[in-house]
């Protein structure tokens, strides 16, 4: 069984998710070796927007919240890389996917390499008639 974890932690990260989950569980349904771990990072937390965007874009609640919250960009990472580290080694995984580029997926991505775990990345808004900028570097 190949497993998949997937991170999702803004608004942006869970329309990008969600079509991902749907191939996943038709791969399933079509006898596809193949299961996935949703974690929410909890980088954007309002609960009821959280809740809408599950329900509009039909996707399950999370299997876990990492409950990351606020504060500056530098404590946020942080919060996000400790607790998604120890969810990491409380739930191996084959790969980790992230999508994106907010905070979430540059904190889940180092930490998942630092454990030694394969990281795919999806991004889905490169925009080449602007150039470069710099939230957009990785896909450069």
């Amino acid at each position: 069984m190949k497993n998949i974890t997937l991170i999702a932690g803004a608004r942006p990260n869970f329309m990008k998710i969600a079509p991902i989950i749907h191939a996943i569980k038709a791969a399933k349904a079509n006898g596809a070796d193949i299961d996935y771990r949703l974690v929410h990072t909890g980088q954007h937390y309002d609960k009821k927007m959280s809740s809408d965007f599950f329900d509009q874009l039909d996707i399950p609640e999370p299997h876990t919240n990492l409950e990351a919250g606020g504060g500056t960009q530098a404590e946020q990472t942080a919060n996000i890389m400790v607790r998604f580290e120890k969810e990491l080694l409380a739930n191996p995984t084959d790969l980790v996917l992230v999508v994106g580029d907010v905070t979430s997926t540059m904190a889940c991505s180092i930490t998942a390499q630092k454990l030694h775990t394969k990281v795919a990345h999806v991004e889905g808004e490169l925009d080449l008639m602007t150039g470069p900028c710099p939230r957009k570097l990785t896909v450069w």
